[in-house]
């Protein structure tokens, strides 16, 4: 290697042996208002994916834990009640 780190490659300062033109990416501008309609369609169908499949894992933990608890208190009362 020329003696360049990973982090220095894509540090915005050039003096430092970065990339030249500031390392920003030029994004296209596709066909204007269209286009940021399908993306915005199509980031909300992926956030309802992922707020249903969050909303189902965090009843699956609720219902995890609840039993867990319920059993560790029951071992605790078996062992405390003894006369």
């Amino acid at each position: 290697m020329n003696g360049v780190s990973w982090a220095d490659q894509w540090d915005n300062d050039s003096a430092k042996g970065g990339r030249v033109g500031g390392g920003a990416v030029a994004r296209s501008s596709g066909s204007g208002p269209a286009s940021n309609n399908k993306y915005k369609e199509k980031l909300g169908q992926g956030l309802d994916k992922t707020k249903g499949v969050a909303s189902s894992g965090f009843k699956k933990l609720k219902t995890g834990s609840a039993i867990g608890f319920r059993w560790v208190k029951d071992k605790y009362h078996k062992t405390t009640n003894k006369h």
